[in-house]
């Protein structure tokens, strides 16, 4: 459905983009993650040909990028974009205009896009008077009013309380299941790891990572991960190297690599002989492989 091939962007002196290659194939949910200032969003303002590149190709549905691929993409920005002084409807009425959408077109699309997103009995209602996560929700039925192929989520849930993104995960993951392609930027690792089907990190304008996150998980030599509290962490640091464990620091958190797992009492018989006021142990998530592939780099 996507596919950049050695994508280059620079302004003046500081290159952005440096040989970008990156594919969503059809159906697919790809979360592009990576720090500010990485190129996310020179990426995206390209794709929809609002930018152009100093060199490489992207291609939309095998067209390639134009003024004619940008009724292909819906984009579901950040910052939403709709009238607080319209409804729902008059807001998506609006925005299938300007799509070139006939009046029966509309019409259809407008029960279709609101139904999507969980708002089709709030159609007639000003968008001032919607709560935060139903704006959210209202952004992306703008994005999906003409039928796209290819949607782009910006930071989808950024600001919104937990049961508000669960409710965006919810319909994102409805509208893979329905067909569409989605391409996600978030800074939320739980939300790529919940949502996404593959994953690409970027740094400096390049893909330093790419993957399910079982390809990406293969990249820390770990099986699972603990973390322990104690009041002799150098001693802890001792013992696990000890034993075989790699130490880790996560935001102050001493943890270590466990590179197979073994049961509670085994582990916790690696540390004897100092204080542990607790333990705990997790599986190799995103976060740890996200922190893991940027420090490398």
């Amino acid at each position: 459905m996507l596919k950049i091939t050695h994508l280059n962007k620079a302004y003046k002196k500081r290159q952005v983009l440096d040989n970008l290659n990156l594919e969503i194939n059809t159906g697919q949910v790809y979360g592009l993650l990576g720090p500010n200032g990485a190129g996310k969003t020179t990426t995206i303002n390209i794709i929809c040909n609002l930018l152009q590149a100093d060199s490489g190709t992207i291609t939309i549905n095998n067209k390639p990028v134009s003024n004619a691929t940008k009724y292909l993409i819906g984009v579901a920005p950040q910052e939403n974009l709709f009238y607080p002084h319209l409804t729902c409807a008059e807001n998506l009425n609006f925005y299938a205009q300007i799509y070139g959408l006939s009046k029966q077109e509309r019409l259809i699309s407008l029960e279709k896009s609101l139904a999507n997103v969980n708002l089709l009995e709030r159609k007639n209602s000003l968008v001032s008077s919607l709560s935060g996560g139903m704006q959210r929700r209202l952004n992306m039925a703008i994005a999906l009013v003409h039928h796209p192929k290819l949607l782009i989520l910006d930071e989808p849930t950024t600001g919104l309380d937990i049961e508000t993104r669960y409710q965006i995960w919810e319909l994102i993951e409805n509208l893979r299941v329905s067909g569409m392609t989605i391409l996600l930027t978030t800074h939320l690792l739980d939300e790529a790891q919940k949502l996404c089907q593959k994953i690409g990190i970027l740094k400096a304008g390049k893909i330093i990572a790419e993957g399910s996150l079982a390809e990406l998980r293969k990249i820390i030599p770990a099986q699972e991960i603990i973390y322990l509290e104690t009041d002799d962490k150098e001693k802890a640091i001792a013992l696990g190297k000890q034993a075989g464990f790699t130490p880790q620091n996560y935001g102050g958190e001493l943890a270590f690599w466990l590179p197979k797992h073994l049961e509670l009492s085994e582990i916790i018989s690696k540390f004897a002989g100092i204080n542990l006021n607790s333990i705990s142990r997790q599986s190799v998530n995103l976060e740890h492989i996200y922190l893991e592939i940027t420090n490398r780099n």
